[in-house]
């Protein structure tokens, strides 16, 4: 759990939280205030909760929003960036959400072994 995404985490983190309250999802949904599908989206870490959602979710397992950040390993008031193709994946209405998680995870593992080119390197292979 602690190599995941943000979301991964998370979403782990409350999953754990609302078996640990004996809650259906569907009952902590209607807790929070929120979707069953969202909620497992969440859950799932396919789906980064807004503030507003968090802070729900948080006061329905009756924790503050921060504990549950600290405990993903997430730091308070860093807004974990998300790219415009995480997203594009998420929205797909096309992929399922294990597609989802495999794309997101094959992305992930792209850009975090990328390294930006140098200007000379780039300049070489344009042929320039």
């Amino acid at each position: 759990m602690a190599d995941g995404a943000p979301a991964e985490r998370l979403g782990e983190i409350i999953r754990r939280q609302r078996e640990l309250n004996e809650l259906s999802m569907r009952q902590f949904a209607t807790l929070a205030g929120i979707s069953n599908p969202y909620l497992s989206q969440i859950e799932r870490g396919l789906r980064e909760p807004s503030e507003r959602v968090l802070d729900a979710i948080a006061a329905a397992l009756q924790v503050s929003a921060e504990t549950l950040y600290e405990q993903a390993g997430v730091r308070v008031g860093e807004e974990p960036v998300t790219s415009a193709v995480e997203e594009a994946v998420r929205e797909d209405p096309r992929l399922t959400g294990r597609q989802r998680q495999a794309l997101l995870e094959v992305y992930r593992a792209f850009v975090a072994g990328a390294r930006p080119a140098s200007r000379s390197r780039q300049r070489e292979s344009a042929g320039g």
